[in-house]
């Protein structure tokens, strides 16, 4: 958990204090003179929190906005005040839960973990993944441009024992292969990517180091018969095989009750050169497919492909343990990171653990696409990745296999050119995957009033879990470089002491370079003479509707903190400068920005301010913050810029 100490200052000041005055016997004219010009000239001085004080007293009389839930929610998290904190983020997510961002949710769930509610943490942080754990879905360009960058790492030629059937889902076994064809049946199996497979397979080998020119035969045995017979694996030691085969009742096909003749995965023993002692696993079933498997590199577990209830999609991707005895452990869907809502299938595993499977759901460049993904201490997190052209391509591209010290491989197409419905390739690795998903992050830090760059600020990355993952200082420019694991969700924090450090969460993404800007704003803020106190306790503007002078409710909250300021400061007074847009002629928008001025200060004398302690006045059009002048065509966002009232302190 990541160690933080944010120590802000909430303190008003009061008037400036006349030192000069403290001990006159050790300050002579000329020093004290000086002293007096200073002092004088800073008279009207106040220090301004814009945070928590201010932010609560306007809540408890009543006045409540998402955004000074969130300003106020903010203020207690980094200020490690997480009671209080929890509190508020719980008002923030009851009130606006379909507007809350998810960053307010993680916040919402860490001060819960902090006061030890780890049942409630639990609960706020599934929403929280909930939201943000898919995220948006990339873009045609992020996408396109990571297949691009993968593309170019494999050398790809035809399988020189392809038919003018279908062969596919070669497997290493010894010196050559195992595959699956129907060439000696005449069917076209043209449904071997559902689970309803009508056609004839069977299991072939390819005896690499073989004398003789047929080269390609059965296998002998009990493993292939009048049915479907796909996908295989055989164990180091050779004696075991696992494969895929239609479901059978009386040596027929079985379908369900929705006609569908579903898959199961069977065993088979290696006797005298034949493959005998068939037995169906014991997690088959009737009512649902189990295919396509392949061992982990210690032939201890076993992953499969089914559509089994809890799948995530229309096929999944599942491991279980192989105990031994006919016994396996329980069954683990590897999770969405991996699995989709559309087809996984066709896993593959090699020796240093990098999963390759087929998908459609992952992006890819049509159809079935081949990915990788690490897996690292039985979790499945990892980011995946395209493995790019030209193994994948506008059709189906499945049943990819590697070995790592060849660097030779082999994986299945229904692509155009080929000798038949599908086709086996073999390829050469030429450079391994990038499977590590590492982003770029930059971005300047500036200080939300002056704009003035913020050098030596802190910016960091924190996981999901709320850890550092690194941390940058701003340069003298305010700039800063970090990189983050863009397959996972993080924060980017910046904090700088003097400020309320600021955050904000980046999705998973394709890896392309993001820029994170921070406007921090101080925890403290002094003003004077001159100065717009809006400005200062860091307000949204206070607008007006077009033609009107009345006081909006979004603009009630904001005049509230004004009056919360000045109740804490009794001697302090604000002069209301209101303004209109240039719509209208002259002396009516004069008029118009008078009312507002009046509307503005007598609704602050309504709430208890003394009324000699402010002023009112209306510049029309005098004043615009953009180009919208008379002749100028802007939109209505860009004219409502111009209706605002701002609060000048002048004494």
């Amino acid at each position: 958990m990541l160690k933080r100490i944010l120590i802000f200052l909430f303190v008003f000041l009061g008037y400036a204090v006349q030192t000069w005055a403290q001990e006159p016997a050790k300050v002579n004219e000329k020093q004290g003179a000086k002293a007096k010009a200073k002092a004088d000239e800073r008279y009207n001085e106040y220090s301004f929190s814009p945070a928590i004080d201010i932010y609560k007293k306007v809540l408890d009389k009543g006045y409540v906005s998402q955004d000074l839930l969130k300003r106020l929610g903010n203020a207690y998290y980094f200020n490690a005040k997480y009671e209080e904190a929890a509190n508020v983020y719980k008002r923030l997510a009851e009130a606006f839960p379909d507007e809350t961002e998810a960053d307010y949710f993680f916040r919402y769930a860490q001060s819960l973990k902090s006061l030890g509610d780890y049942d409630g943490a639990a609960t706020i942080m599934a929403k929280f993944k909930e939201m943000t754990a898919q995220g948006e879905l990339p873009s045609d360009e992020d996408y396109l441009a990571k297949i691009e960058e993968n593309s170019g790492r494999f050398t790809v030629k035809p399988f020189d024992y392809n038919s003018k059937y279908s062969d596919f889902a070669a497997a290493f076994y010894e010196q050559g292969l195992i595959f699956s064809s129907d060439r000696d049946t005449g069917n076209l199996a043209r449904y071997r990517h559902t689970w309803n497979s009508k056609d004839f397979l069977d299991l072939y080998k390819v005896n690499a180091d073989s004398l003789s020119q047929d080269r390609v035969v059965k296998l002998k045995g009990d493993v292939n018969t009048r049915l479907h017979e796909s996908t295989s694996v055989v164990t180091k030691d050779g004696t075991t095989m696992y494969f895929t085969r239609n479901n059978f009742l009386d040596g027929k096909k079985y379908k369900d009750q929705q006609g569908i003749i579903r898959l199961k995965i069977y065993s088979a023993t290696l006797i005298d050169g034949e493959w005998t002692n068939i037995i169906e696993l014991p997690f088959n079933s009737d009512s649902y497919s189990v295919a396509h498997p392949v061992l982990s590199p210690d032939g201890k577990k076993l992953y499969f492909v089914s559509d089994m209830p809890g799948s995530v999609g229309e096929s999944d991707i599942f491991v279980t343990e192989i105990i031994g005895d006919g016994t396996y452990g329980p069954i683990i869907n590897l999770g969405k990171n991996i699995n989709t809502r559309a087809r996984e299938t066709f896993p593959y595993i090699t020796k240093e653990g990098v999963l390759y499977f087929s998908s459609d759901g992952h992006p890819g460049l049509g159809g079935l696409d081949v990915f990788a993904t690490k897996i690292t201490f039985g979790k499945f997190d990892e980011p995946v990745v395209n493995v790019g052209k030209p193994i994948n391509g506008n059709q189906d591209d499945f049943a990819f296999i590697l070995d790592n010290e060849t660097k030779i491989g082999y994986f299945s197409s229904n692509r155009e050119g080929g000798l038949g419905e599908d086709d086996i390739y073999e390829f050469t690795e030429n450079e391994p995957l990038v499977l590590d998903c590492i982003q770029e992050v930059t971005g300047t830090v500036r200080d939300r009033i002056s704009n003035e760059v913020l050098a030596g600020a802190t910016v960091m990355i924190i996981d999901e879990e709320n850890r550092e993952v690194s941390s940058t200082l701003t340069d003298s420019n305010g700039n800063y470089v970090l990189s983050l694991d863009c397959s996972k969700g993080n924060f980017v924090r910046a904090s700088r002491d003097g400020y309320v450090p600021a955050e904000e969460y980046l999705n998973r993404s394709y890896g392309k370079p993001r820029i994170v800007d921070f406007y921090l704003e101080r925890d403290v803020v002094t003003g004077g003479f001159g100065d717009d106190l809006a400005k200062l306790l860091q307000l949204s503007t206070i607008y007006f509707d077009l033609n009107k002078y009345n006081i909006r409710p979004d603009a009630e909250i904001e005049i509230q903190k004004v009056i919360v300021a000045m109740e804490k400061y009794p001697s302090l007074k604000i002069k209301v400068n209101s303004h209109t847009d240039s719509r209208g002629n002259d002396a009516y928008n004069l008029w118009l920005s008078q009312k507002r001025a009046e509307s503005t200060v007598n609704y602050m004398i309504s709430k208890g301010i003394a009324a000699d302690r402010l002023q009112g006045e209306g510049f029309g059009e005098k004043r615009l913050v953009n180009d919208c002048i008379n002749g100028v065509r802007c939109s209505s966002d860009e004219h409502q810029l111009n209706r605002r009232s701002e609060f000048i302190i002048f004494e």
